[in-house]
């Protein structure tokens, strides 16, 4: 297993685009954020934590549009369909490498540019901390909907209109998280609620996920 996860990771430092423009991407949306609206401190540091929160959404959309679709493409997932390891274990493995490498470099940058924008840092770290819990729930539900339009031409499209429906709930309670922090308030049962809503999706989308690639690969 370790093996394959290490595969993962040199897999994903050799396609630098997959985590590298959705770094890019989610800075620059976070830059120009000041520049559409206004530079308000007080406006900016009221709705500043949704846009950042948004930013990610769209940086992981980026991250995993042609995740599994490159891996068909090299013969990598035929390769994990025929391996000794469950599909499930390999795809879990993959998820937590992707984590890794694309989705928690965003966690970092919210915590630079949150102290530029002048974000109190009881904000910064709510924020941060709702990143933390809720970007692997985004991650999953993601994937998942990568491999169910993996067979289409359009992907990107489709992918948008699958994910965004089902990541609602988790959009709404990290944006609560920031302002919750902002009122002073405990942030302890949304960021909870968060968790629960992860760890659910890392037990039982592997499977999913796994279950709609083979489809797609038989296909």
């Amino acid at each position: 297993m370790s093996q394959h996860f290490y595969t993962e990771l040199l897999l994903l430092r050799r396609r630098s685009q997959t985590w590298l423009y959705p770094l890019c991407f989610f800075t620059l949306v976070i830059c120009l954020f000041p520049l559409a609206f206004t530079p308000d401190p007080v406006f900016l540091q009221k709705y500043i934590p949704g846009c950042i929160w948004i930013a990610a959404l769209f940086a992981g959309l980026l991250s995993v549009e042609n995740i599994f679709f490159t891996d068909m493409e090299d013969g990598y997932l035929e390769q994990l369909l025929l391996s000794d390891m469950p599909l499930s274990i390999a795809i879990l493995m993959k998820m937590t490498a992707q984590w890794l490498v694309a989705q928690l470099p965003l966690v970092i940058l919210t915590l630079l540019l949150g102290l530029v924008f002048t974000l109190p840092l009881s904000v910064v770290l709510a924020l941060c901390a709702s990143l933390l819990v809720g970007t692997p729930t985004l991650l999953m539900v993601s994937a998942l909907a990568a491999a169910l339009s993996i067979g289409l031409r359009q992907q990107g499209t489709m992918l948008g209109l699958l994910v965004l429906p089902l990541i609602t709930p988790v959009l709404i309670f990290g944006v609560n998280i920031a302002q919750q922090a902002q009122a002073g308030f405990s942030i302890a049962a949304p960021l909870a609620f968060l968790a629960a809503i992860s760890l659910l999706a890392i037990t039982l989308l592997p499977w999913a996920i796994a279950s709609a690639l083979r489809v797609g690969v038989d296909e």
